[in-house]
């Protein structure tokens, strides 16, 4: 395990490089520089999957593909003290951005909203939120509030979507229909929100905590943010990945199976293309 302060010197410049991502504008990045996108489902703290995705990536002999990670924390991985093991995943993050800092993209879930706002997200009769802190006090002990509010100001800088030259937009899930008609895109070129958008009825909330995949508000959602296609997580799936409908593919890294796509993103791509460049393992 690194020491605290170098944890925390790794963080806080993937918060810079976060912040900094070529094409960024607010809590949108247009992809530059990108002919391939890998994205991964909802990890939540699966390290074995992680490195999976990490050699498919293959990032440092492909320079103009991008990585895309989501949702990374609460897990079912616990330390002897019974501390949840899904901070690790935070800090690799951290190191990768460090590594790669123009093509290494975290997409933020509801859990790290959860998090770094103090809404309780329950499981099993346990907080997984306090279950989080348990886990990075078990780690860096007295340095354990330090670290985790630099995790929190990560998951706050963390774009909310990504968009590829081709029209496919990544995020972690779609705005429900119940909130698109007050569904403003160009929101998300604010530079920070209030505290009320991560709340019911808010910006960060809806592309966050959202099950709706209809076909139609999946088309009413993508004509507003201007793009053809969808990759998504949330959505938890027995086979790794889901199609609800004939513009979106949810992904699922939590567990096994798991699945990722990579998908060029310098042409034209249909969704029928986009199915089968999913990957399951």
């Amino acid at each position: 395990m690194p020491t605290p302060d170098k944890v925390l010197t790794c963080i806080r410049r993937a918060i810079d490089h976060t912040r900094g991502t070529p094409g960024r504008v607010g809590h949108l990045v247009h992809l530059q520089n990108c002919t391939e996108v890998l994205a991964a489902g909802d990890l939540h703290g699966h390290i074995a999957n992680f490195q999976v995705v990490m050699r498919a990536a293959d990032l440092a002999n492909h320079p103009t593909r991008h990585l895309v990670l989501q949702e990374l924390i609460h897990s079912e991985f616990f330390y002897p003290s019974g501390g949840d093991k899904s901070h690790q995943l935070v800090d690799l993050f951290a190191a990768l951005k460090c590594q790669f800092p123009a093509r290494v993209h975290l997409l933020p879930g509801n859990h790290e909203m959860a998090q770094m706002t103090g809404r309780n997200i329950a499981k099993a009769g346990g907080s997984q939120n306090a279950l989080y802190v348990d886990g990075v006090r078990h780690a860096y002990g007295e340095a354990a509030a330090d670290i985790c509010r630099a995790h929190y100001d990560l998951f706050r800088a963390s774009p909310l979507a990504l968009r590829t030259p081709n029209g496919v937009f990544l995020c972690h899930t779609l705005v429900p229909a119940k909130y698109l008609p007050t569904f403003d895109p160009m929101r998300l070129l604010d530079d920070q929100y209030d505290d009320k958008e991560y709340q019911p009825g808010g910006l960060a909330y809806g592309i966050l905590w959202g099950r709706d995949t209809s076909e139609a508000t999946a088309e009413a959602f993508l004509r507003k943010v201007d793009s053809d296609l969808a990759v998504t997580g949330h959505i938890p799936n027995d086979l790794g990945y889901d199609v609800p409908n004939t513009r979106q593919v949810v992904l699922d890294c939590a567990g096994s199976p798991a699945a990722y796509i990579l998908f060029p993103a310098d042409r034209p791509i249909t969704h029928d293309e986009l199915v089968k460049r999913v990957v399951v393992f």
